[in-house]
């Protein structure tokens, strides 16, 4: 493979910008091509980030673009759609969160992946943050015994607005897939699946979820309690208990600013994480997979992506939210 992974990106809002300012610090990374629904908004993007491929439409991009993997940074209901033409086109795809609107569209995805032969992550960019290895190195060495609990959730209260995506059930809105995913994914990654899947939910007229709550219960009496709303302000941050200690883990919970550490009996710990170029760390996890020749990274596999998305499909199905492209 050459000296340089060639890099896309499908979308140009917030994340593609921080993603592009992100991948100038992966040493082996050049961003090679953008697309945009608008040529406009592509040709903008590129100047910002001097980025010679520039298209006006995802289907250019796709027949086009000299990439050898692509970040999809588009609207939620469009991550599938976009995943499997780059995959069939013949490039890597890491695929920002929520991975789909369900699971039977992620099931699509992977298995464009599995035929093409392409390696497909999820762009949970907090799963491979330095704080969550230290968090996992903790839990590994036993520094809180058995696990009992763990406790996640927040707050915001955007303004409203019809035409923002999280407000467009048109678009997957709602806080479960747009915040409430970085709270699943930690669950699953530290505690698996769940035997049994409780929520509720605040649901308003016009179909998305403003609020809601969600436990997860699991084989041997650990649990998950999760909640986010738009109708209140807290900081999102976790504590997972375990009958030695607590592990604080201080917000935001999408990119934690510090672990401490409570044992029950001692002196508590507490470890900072400042971090800049936070996209980075899973560029890098994508270019090491692409030279390893592998098609799926250990640390964030497709049986993960697919477990958080039945865990969300199983939570809306008793919340009674279902998407219009559904």
């Amino acid at each position: 493979m050459a000296d340089k992974i060639r890099w896309g990106i499908l979308g140009t809002g917030n994340m593609a910008r921080q993603f592009a300012r992100d991948l100038t610090s992966v040493e082996d990374a050049a961003l090679t091509a953008v697309a945009s629904r608008s040529f406009d908004n592509a040709q903008k993007f590129a100047n910002e980030f001097s980025i010679a491929g520039v298209f006006g439409s995802y289907a250019d991009f796709a027949a086009e673009a000299p990439v050898d993997v692509v970040y999809i940074s588009t609207p939620h209901d469009s991550h599938a759609e976009n995943s499997i033409m780059c995959l069939k086109a013949g490039m890597a795809v890491l695929c920002e969160k929520p991975f789909t609107i369900n699971v039977r569209k992620a099931d699509a995805v992977i298995e464009a992946a599995r035929k093409s032969g392409r390696f497909l992550m999820e762009a949970m960019w907090t799963r491979f943050l330095p704080v969550m290895a230290h968090l996992k190195k903790w839990l590994a060495e036993d520094r809180i015994g058995r696990l009992t609990l763990l406790q996640s959730g927040g707050g915001f209260m955007p303004p409203y607005n019809p035409n923002y995506y999280l407000f467009d059930p048109a678009r997957g809105g709602g806080v479960l897939l747009d915040a409430g995913v970085y709270l699943v994914h930690l669950a699953v990654n530290i505690l698996g699946m769940p035997r049994d899947i409780r929520a509720i939910g605040y649901i308003t007229e016009r179909g998305i979820d403003e609020q809601f709550g969600l436990l997860l219960g699991y084989d041997g009496g650990a649990m998950a309690d999760l909640h986010v709303s738009l109708h209140m302000k807290s900081k999102p941050e976790a504590k997972i208990y375990g009958d030695r200690g607590i592990i604080h883990v201080h917000g935001p919970i999408f990119c934690p600013s510090a672990l401490t550490l409570h044992p029950y009996e001692g002196d508590s710990e507490t470890i900072s994480f400042p971090v800049q170029n936070g996209y980075a760390f899973q560029a890098r996890e994508v270019n090491r997979c692409l030279r390893a020749g592998l098609q799926q990274s250990p640390l964030m596999t497709w049986d993960e992506t697919r477990h958080v998305m039945q865990i969300m499909d199983e939570a809306r199905a008793q919340m009674g939210l279902r998407y219009p492209m559904e």
